[in-house]
Formats: structure tokens, sequence, C-alpha cells
């Protein structure tokens, strides 16, 4: 991911949280704040052909503490005309590799319970189902009403 694909790594950000259920957010930060809240060795895109940017996956630390120095907290997001074609498995799989390389050896995330998609997607990726926050937060978007959300961890095959 490079500062050339922020206009359409934003735009599919935004149209993931227009859905409803991707974010407790409802608008995508500027490119200044998201390149300041990701790893930048873990942020990777999905191109066509025509090197248009189909989706992306980028990760931060969930701690500055040193022991939660393998931990990281994910984001994947397809532009919705590319879901369903194998580019979200692909980011996974990719950021896995990435990850593993780094000595990171946990991948972490929360997912809302009607995003069905993404959790079939994650457990397919080797995530499991860690348990579900309750009411974890309001959805000011969404009426403000109270949102669960499932928690996902994938641990690392390699890293003991």
């Amino acid at each position: 991911m490079l500062d050339g694909d922020a206009a359409r790594v934003l735009a599919i950000y935004q149209a993931g949280m227009d859905g409803g259920n991707a974010s407790f957010e409802h608008a995508a930060p500027d490119w200044a704040a998201f390149d300041a809240a990701k790893l930048p060795e873990h942020r990777l895109v999905a191109v066509d052909e025509a090197g248009t940017v189909l989706g992306w996956v980028a990760v931060s630390r969930v701690s500055a503490r040193a022991v939660y120095a393998g931990v990281v907290e994910h984001s994947v997001y397809v532009d919705p005309a590319a879901q369903g074609s194998g580019v979200g498995r692909a980011l996974l799989d990719a950021l896995i590799a990435s990850t593993e390389a780094a000595g990171i050896w946990t991948i972490q995330s929360g997912v809302f319970p009607e995003n069905t998609a993404s959790l079939a997607l994650h457990h397919a990726a080797g995530f499991r189902t860690v348990g579900v926050r309750e009411r974890v937060g309001r959805h000011a978007s969404r009426g403000n009403r109270w949102r669960d959300v499932v928690f996902i961890e994938r641990r690392s095959t390699h890293i003991s």
C-alpha cells in the first residue's frame, strides 16, 4: 500500500462503513490519520490487471507494551464490486505471511455478527472465534443502537 493508493483505499473503507456492518466508525479518516495508525510493513492492497485497488488489509498495534509486541489488530476491506471473488482471502493470506515473517504471533479483530461473509472468510483463513463482546459499543450512524462484536483471532502456527 503506497500513498498513491490512498484515494481508492479510503473509498473502499468508506463503502464498507456505508454498508453498516463493517465498523463503528461512520467516516473514513484522512490519509494522514490512516497512515499514522497502520504499521507500514503490514499494509497491503490487491489490484486488478489495470492496477485498480480492489481491496486492502492493514494492521495496528494493540498496545505499546513490550509483552504485546507480537499482537496486532487487523482490518480487511474489499470493494463491493469485487466481493466474493477471492480478493479478501488473498489479502488475508498475504497478511498472514507478512506477519509470520515478522514474528507476530496473534492477529485479532472484532467483527459484527451480522457480517457473516467476513466471519466465514476469516474462519476459512484459520481465524477462530474467541467470544462475543455483547453490547460493546453504540453505533452512532445506525440509530445509536448497541452492537455486539465477535472477537476473532489467528495464532501463529510457527511462533511458539
